[in-house]
């Protein structure tokens, strides 16, 4: 299935996309696409057999905003160089566990919602990612196959990153992540059964209609199921909680001086096959 959200922000309410391109409402069948709603096998049945059956109103999405796919996420974890390209790219050697840090939930907009530039930013920088949504709680997993069963779906996200405030300011890599909009997720939430391998997926972003990243999810140094278990030693994850798995090549990064960092006014586009496709305008927060 694809679930997922629409209307203002803050008042979006639940829909689907059926086989047929239709947009449906879920509201009322469920209260939300959430973490309670991904971990109910039941009311997630009881979707899936209405969509089937073609009882769900139709929305007209002209003018209709799509908001974040997930209401009320728990975190979201991140995994940094997790592409043999994208260390490559940054003179980085791969990574021998892991690379964890974290995004505030508050961090995320909408697919097509504007991303901020911040006040003093110079370096902001763009990362198409496979964002996995968690829909079972998973704690000291011990294998990878355990890791990709906790596993509701999958979506597009893109963790946008300020690399002067990442590396250059000290400390952590957080002062870098978590600025306002940092993190559009969407437009849906593929349900894992619509995934059956999510080490096969395409994914590619565009700045201005020029391609900057073209890259595939086998090139993962380490993959989902993998991801989903390393963490699961560390923290409790738990439905609705958001892992987002690392970006390819192709980062401004990882480009030759002068570095094409985003500015006001730029127009970023990303996709996933099959996940969906994103696109935001950068404004000056």
């Amino acid at each position: 299935m694809k679930l997922l959200r629409v209307g203002t922000a803050g008042a979006e309410r639940p829909a689907l996309l059926d086989a047929g391109g239709t947009l449906r409402d879920l509201s009322g069948l469920v209260a939300d696409i959430d973490g309670a709603l991904l971990a109910d096998g039941t009311a997630l049945d009881r979707v899936r057999a209405a969509a089937e059956s073609g009882e769900l109103p139709a929305l007209d999405p002209a003018g209709l905003r799509i908001g974040p796919p997930l209401g009320r996420i728990g975190k979201v974890v991140c995994i940094g160089l997790n592409y043999h390209d994208h260390a490559r790219e940054t003179g980085a050697e791969a990574p021998s566990e892991p690379v964890v840090f974290l995004k505030a939930p508050d961090t995320v907009v909408g697919p097509h919602d504007t991303v901020l530039i911040p006040r003093g930013s110079v370096k902001t920088d763009w990362e198409v990612e496979l964002a996995v949504v968690i829909g079972r709680t998973a704690r000291c997993l011990d294998s990878a196959a355990e890791g990709l069963a906790h596993v509701a779906g999958y979506a597009v996200a893109h963790d946008v990153s300020e690399r002067e405030f990442q590396l250059e300011r000290g400390g952590t890599w957080d002062k870098g992540k978590n600025c306002e909009t940092f993190n559009p997720l969407g437009p849906w939430l593929v349900t894992a059964d619509e995934v059956p391998d999510p080490q096969r997926l395409p994914l590619r972003l565009w700045v201005n209609g020029e391609l900057k990243q073209d890259g595939t999810t086998a090139d993962q140094i380490f993959p989902v199921g993998e991801v989903v278990r390393y963490l699961s030693r560390f923290m409790t994850l738990y439905p609705g909680d958001v892992v987002n798995t690392g970006t390819p090549a192709g980062v401004a990064m990882g480009r030759p001086e002068p570095k094409p960092y985003l500015r006001a006014g730029d127009v970023v586009e990303l996709e996933i096959e099959g996940l969906g496709r994103q696109r935001q305008e950068l404004k000056d927060a």
